[in-house]
């Protein structure tokens, strides 16, 4: 039997890909603005001022105690301390670099596929795959054993969160895609049928079942 991979309908619209990039790029932008600055700043004003004259006038006053040394050599000793800590100002506007790519490869590179009862969850750095019918199964990473449905069915509008049994990291199934209340009715059905798949209907799958059951309500009764 083949199964045909499922595209989950995680990511953003072409029109939300576009502001969402036009802002990151915006934001990347200032911060490599905010890096560079101090730096063609400090380079601008040694080009102004010309390192020749003051070293030739401290070789003839290098033996004269600082505070006797003439008003333009105090400025230009002051200028050259400013000048080395411009850098380190200007380190200040990595993060908003950072922030401006990581916002660009998070609304470019995130999706899901389901294939079989696989998962396949890409985020802006790392894919994540886990096996939805041997996984534990949560409702936004809390185990819902002796919640009330409608408590589990708000948790499940938010995302699915399936921990492989062998220790891998945890795998977050978005529940909805950027402007959608959630997933269409027929993925989330395939989900609840991935995650039900071979698991018996008590013990510890009890939580899975539970998770199954509401998304098959969620797709019955979408908002």
């Amino acid at each position: 039997m083949t199964h045909q991979e499922l595209r989950l309908s995680v990511g953003a619209s072409p029109a939300q890909r576009t502001v969402a990039v036009l802002s990151g790029v915006f934001v990347a932008a200032v911060g490599v603005a905010f890096v560079a600055l101090p730096l063609l700043a400090g380079g601008l004003l040694r080009r102004l001022t010309g390192p020749g004259d003051a070293f030739a006038s401290y070789e003839e006053a290098r033996d004269l105690p600082p505070g006797m040394l003439p008003p333009g050599l105090r400025d230009s000793a002051d200028g050259a301390d400013q000048s080395g800590f411009a850098p380190v100002v200007g380190l200040c506007g990595l993060p908003f670099v950072l922030l401006g790519v990581y916002l660009v490869l998070r609304v470019l590179r995130t999706a899901a596929w389901l294939d079989g009862t696989r998962v396949r969850v890409r985020g802006a750095f790392r894919t994540r795959t886990v096996d939805l019918a041997t996984a534990r199964i949560d409702a936004d990473g809390v185990s819902h054993r002796g919640d009330d449905a409608s408590t589990v069915g708000q948790r499940l509008r938010a995302a699915v969160v399936a921990v492989d049994r062998t220790g891998a990291p945890r795998v977050v199934i978005p529940l909805r895609g950027m402007g959608l209340d959630s997933l269409p009715p027929s993925e989330l059905r395939a989900l609840a049928d991935a995650i039900t798949t071979g698991r018996p209907a008590d013990g510890r799958d009890d939580p899975a079942h539970t998770v199954a059951d509401e998304l098959h309500r969620l797709a019955a009764h979408p908002r």
